[in-house]
């Protein structure tokens, strides 16, 4: 069958619209700097530039309205390569990874590098193992492509119930961050930033779901890049007189390592399966950044690292965006784009929080506090403790000082005494992400509610009006649901996602892989490695989070990944084998190249339902 070459696919204008944007959004930056030294209030300053790339956002996502089920839910796949990736890195990391994530370097050092690695892991492993041949099968939700590849409804109808908690884990997690930057920003209260996300949020998502969540999450992706890399880059020049701070931080390290000795900060060894990541409360100092497994067991750092790779891998917010490609090659270069930018993203993060730590480890040692320290106290982002006897009453020692994790990305531009223009840019850079996260699993959890449990049951699919509408529908339900779980919930944004990426890990890794390489799994093994998974996970989650199981609750994927895989084998092996049919599908996806079958499906419906119309000609 002849295939229209991809590059007529590709609408020529994306990159010069990109730029405008691109353009625009430094423009309202150097605005606001000149702004800033005529004397414009801090608040107004704040507000125009977290408003700008917000409302060109919503905008971008109000003007790709359609009706159309294909542009709706795979955004006509013809979404090139770099582009997929760009929105792929970011919706993984999300706001709650960019804050969270670079918060942790600064307290536990390289011990967070287990997040970073199993993501990078994660994309690596999707690449290879499932992306070419999901999009071969080109379904919309993960649960649809398990139905259809299995013929069975009551696992298709599973699969959608299952996945729903732990969207809504990553959704809630996404808006709280989101929420938590848009408060650094405005000064609003947070319940009322956190309804202000939902508004902005449905609003971008609207119209034209996968469609508008591609192009407004190029958006974001583009705001993050500039938030995270040029304040970086401005104090990596400032302190090293190297404009890439990704290759800065062997000298920094050096001097950071000197000063944490003359600062007696310890050298600690944790047991092998600990699991002391930081909360979302000020905490201190407490091991030196480059010491190994002082925080992290090493078991416990292993593990996490492989339960986030699975996670990410089969992550039902990430994996259905590999259908937007044009064809399986684009799909595999989305992949390696994705991989790029999320692992610059993730050195970069980094780098910033070895300045941060620098630069208060040497403020400290002077005896003085510094006055970007207390400007965090008066946020509430600090705790300064003195001494009150002996001869340094008055002053504060580095374990007195107790920073949020979740700052220090914001931290970074006054503690290296740049404009208070820079400090805001930051914390756009982790609305944007927290946008482009959110966006990113609110899509999804629609499309699974309104396709697999709406509709899911039906032989023949809906009109694009009906399902598009019903879509519509439960993602603003969705978004209500989410926005009150997020502003009642007390749950730790970092915590959140950790569980959402191990019940993900747990219910659907070892179930997707053997799907495609390993033909002998049938329905009943099928269904019976999602239950078990996410019911074994589940358990370990509660029972971590109440003492009982003496195991963090992010490394429930130990328990779960395994249930599931034993779960599905011995099932399938104890069950009919699957139908010739069945087996022929299978074989038929193990082919990434020619026409997606999904849309082979839809296509055949369609000329079915005109050969039972009568004709009134």
């Amino acid at each position: 069958m002849p295939t229209m070459p991809a590059r007529r696919l590709v609408n020529p204008r994306l990159g010069p619209y990109f730029a405008i944007f691109a353009s625009a959004c430094v423009a309202v930056v150097l605005v606001a700097l000149i702004a800033e030294q005529l004397g414009a209030s801090r608040d107004y300053l704040r507000w125009s530039i977290a408003a700008g790339p917000v409302a060109l956002a919503v905008f971008m996502g109000v003007s790709t309205a359609t009706g159309q089920s294909i542009e709706y839910y795979a955004a006509g796949r013809r979404v090139p390569a770099v582009y997929g990736g760009l929105t792929l890195a970011v919706s993984a990391l999300g706001g709650t990874g960019l804050a969270a994530i670079t918060g942790a370097f600064f307290l536990i050092g390289f011990d967070a590098l287990c997040l970073s690695v199993g993501g990078l892991a994660g994309f690596v492993v999707m690449g290879i193992l499932l992306a070419p041949f999901f999009r071969k099968f080109g379904a919309y939700t993960v649960p649809s492509y398990l139905g259809a590849r299995f013929e069975s409804g009551a696992l298709r109808l599973i699969a959608a119930l299952l996945l729903c908690l732990p969207l809504a884990m990553f959704l809630v997690a996404e808006i709280r961050m989101a929420s938590f930057a848009a408060t650094f920003l405005t000064g609003l209260a947070s319940g009322a930033n956190a309804v202000l996300v939902g508004i902005a949020l449905v609003s971008m998502v609207w119209a034209g779901g996968m469609r508008a969540v591609t192009w407004t999450g190029v958006a974001h992706a583009i705001v993050t890049l500039l938030a995270l890399l040029v304040p970086v880059t401005i104090v990596a020049i400032w302190l090293t007189n190297l404009p890439l701070p990704q290759l800065s931080q062997g000298p920094m390290m050096r001097a950071l390592a000197r000063l944490e000795a003359i600062q007696g900060l310890p050298i600690v060894l944790a047991p092998g399966l600990a699991l002391d990541l930081p909360g979302d409360e000020p905490s201190a100092l407490v091991k030196r950044f480059a010491a190994p497994f002082g925080a992290l067991g090493p078991h416990g750092f292993v593990t996490a690292m492989l339960t986030i790779m699975m996670g990410v891998a089969s992550a039902p917010w990430l994996l259905p965006r590999i259908a937007t490609a044009p064809g399986v090659y684009h799909a595999r270069k989305s992949l390696g784009w994705a991989t790029l930018i999320f692992g610059i993203l993730m050195v970069t993060m980094a780098s910033v929080a070895i300045f941060v730590r620098t630069i208060l480890v040497s403020g400290v040692a002077t005896g003085a506090i510094p006055d970007w320290v207390r400007a965090l106290a008066d946020l509430g982002l600090a705790v300064i403790e003195t001494r009150s006897v002996g001869a340094e009453a008055g002053r504060s020692t580095l374990s007195g000082i107790m920073i949020a994790r979740d700052s220090v990305l914001m931290a970074l531009p006054s503690a290296a005494g740049m404009s208070d223009v820079f400090t805001a840019v930051a914390a756009t850079g982790v609305l944007a992400a927290g946008l482009a996260g959110a966006s990113s699993s609110i899509s999804a959890l629609a499309a699974i509610m309104s396709e697999d449990l709406w509709y899911g049951r039906r032989k023949e699919p809906p009109s694009d009006k009906s399902r598009i509408a019903a879509s519509r529908v439960l993602l603003a339900i969705a978004a209500i649901a989410a926005v009150a779980a997020a502003m009642m919930m007390p749950a730790d944004p970092l915590q959140l996602l950790l569980w959402s990426l191990a019940l993900t890990g747990s219910t659907l890794f070892p179930v997707l892989v053997l799907s495609i390489w390993w033909k002998r799994l049938n329905a009943f093994g099928a269904m019976a490695g999602l239950v078990a998974g996410f019911a074994v996970a589940l358990l370990a989650i509660l029972s971590g989070s109440a003492d009982i199981l003496r195991i963090d609750p992010a490394l429930a994927g130990m328990f779960g990944i395994p249930a599931s895989l034993i779960a599905a084998i011995a099932t399938s092996l104890a069950t009919p084998t699957p139908s010739r049919q069945i087996l022929e599908l299978v074989r038929d996806i193990r082919v990434p190249g020619g026409e997606i079958l999904y849309d082979r499906e839809m296509r055949l419906l369609r000329l079915k339902t005109r050969q039972r119309t009568p004709d009134h000609r």
